[in-house]
């Protein structure tokens, strides 16, 4: 039986008058990140695998190895996850420790800016490698 008349759950009454429930996207943001995390730790053997692979070679073969359309499509879904990934976590911390409205909303916007910006010029940057190879 609750305390309050009229109350089912669990959850104080001035919770559910100010609305602060749950807000159903909390379950997608951590599936992602995880998604996001193990999809890294493959992509991350192969990069670590793939860059000793280029060590000691020249830089016209270098150029061939990334140009590869395998190699050049791990590069890119490898750059998409760590950005995703970066930002997903990012969003997170600004969430739990900025307490200021303007500032938050400011800094997730910056965030995503940045993530979007540094994704593509990223993935711009192995594909005009690539392409230049060829």
């Amino acid at each position: 039986m609750s305390e309050y008349p009229g109350q089912s759950d669990l959850r104080d009454p001035l919770k559910v008058a100010r609305k602060w429930g749950s807000s159903k996207t909390g379950v997608q943001h951590w599936w992602v990140q995880r998604v996001t995390a193990l999809a890294l730790i493959p992509l991350t053997l192969w990069f670590v695998y793939f860059a000793l692979a280029l060590v000691h070679v020249d830089y016209a073969t270098a150029m061939s190895a990334i140009a590869d359309p395998v190699h050049m499509f791990l590069l890119i879904v490898l750059t998409i996850c760590t950005y995703w990934h970066g930002m997903l976590g990012l969003d997170v911390i600004i969430g739990d420790y900025v307490h200021t409205r303007w500032l938050e909303v400011t800094l997730q916007i910056a965030l995503r800016f940045g993530a979007v910006a540094g994704a593509i010029a990223t993935i711009l940057a192995i594909m005009s490698v690539g392409l230049a190879a060829r």
